[in-house]
C-alpha cells in the first residue's frame, strides 16, 4: 500500500521507490472526465509556512467543459514547506479532497511536478500512485528541469531536461502568453499529458479543471471566519 510518509527521510525513500515503479500506461477514452485539485494556505503569511497552517483544498471533475462534481476540504498543513517535499505538507489533504468526489475522474491535474524532481517522483506522481489515478502535473515553472521556450503558436512544445533525461516539457497553451510546464505524473507519458492539457485549455492559459479547483479553494478560504 502506498502511503504518505511523515518525515523527510521517509518521504525521500518513498519518492526514490516510486521513481522506479513501472506502472501500467493509461489510455484516454474519447471524452474523459478530467479532474483538478488545488490547495491554498492563508494569505499574507511570510516565509515558507509552518506545520499546522490552515489549509483549504478543492477538487472538481470537468466533462465537456462543465463542472460535474466538486468537493472541498478544510484542514491543516502537515509540515512546513520544503523544496521537493510538498507531499509532506499537502499530500494527505489533497487525497482526502479527491476522494470526496462521488466518482473518481479518469485523469487528475494538479499544481505539482512528476519526474522533474530531485528523486524523479514529485507530488503529481505520488498522489496518482496513492489514489491509483492517472495524473498530470501543470506548473508555471520547472523544479529542477530546464529548457528553451517553444514556438509562439498554441500547442508548441519544447523539452524540459535534467541532464540528458526528458522529464517534462514547456507547452504553449495560448499564443502570445507564457508557456506552462507540463509533467507526466502517474500512468501518463508526455504525449498523453500534453493532450490532456490542450483538451482543457483554449480561451484561457490555465487548464479549466485547475482553474475551477483553485477558485473553489480560494472561495473556501475567503469564507474563513474573521478572528
Amino acid at each position: 500500500m502506498i502511503s504518505w510518509p511523515t518525515d523527510p527521510d521517509a518521504l525521500a525513500a518513498e519518492q526514490q521507490r516510486l521513481a522506479g515503479v513501472a506502472e501500467e500506461p493509461w489510455e484516454p477514452g474519447p471524452v474523459p472526465v478530467i479532474g483538478g485539485c488545488w490547495v491554498c494556505f492563508p494569505r499574507g503569511v511570510t516565509g515558507p509556512g509552518a506545520a499546522g497552517d490552515p489549509a483549504w483544498a478543492a477538487a472538481v471533475s470537468v466533462r465537456r467543459g462543465s463542472v460535474v462534481q466538486r468537493a472541498v476540504v478544510t484542514g491543516t498543513a502537515a509540515a512546513p514547506y520544503l523544496p521537493g517535499m510538498m507531499a509532506l505538507r499537502a499530500g494527505r489533504l489533497l487525497e482526502e479532497t479527491v476522494r470526496g468526489l462521488p466518482v473518481p475522474p479518469d485523469v487528475l491535474l494538479l499544481d505539482a511536478t512528476g519526474r522533474d524532481h530531485p528523486r524523479r517522483a514529485g507530488l503529481a506522481r505520488h498522489l496518482g500512485a496513492v489514489l491509483d489515478l492517472p495524473t498530470v502535473g501543470v506548473t508555471h515553472r520547472p523544479l529542477d528541469g530546464s529548457g528553451d521556450w517553444p514556438a509562439e503558436e498554441r500547442g508548441a512544445t519544447s523539452p524540459l531536461l535534467i541532464g540528458s533525461d526528458v522529464v517534462g516539457c514547456w507547452l504553449r497553451t495560448r499564443s502570445g502568453t507564457r508557456p506552462l510546464a507540463v509533467h507526466p505524473g502517474w500512468r501518463t507519458d508526455l504525449e498523453v499529458a500534453v493532450a490532456v492539457v490542450l483538451r482543457t485549455t483554449g480561451r484561457r492559459r490555465t487548464p479549466e479543471p485547475l482553474r475551477r479547483s483553485r477558485e473553489l479553494a480560494r472561495r473556501a478560504r475567503a469564507q474563513r471566519p474573521s478572528r
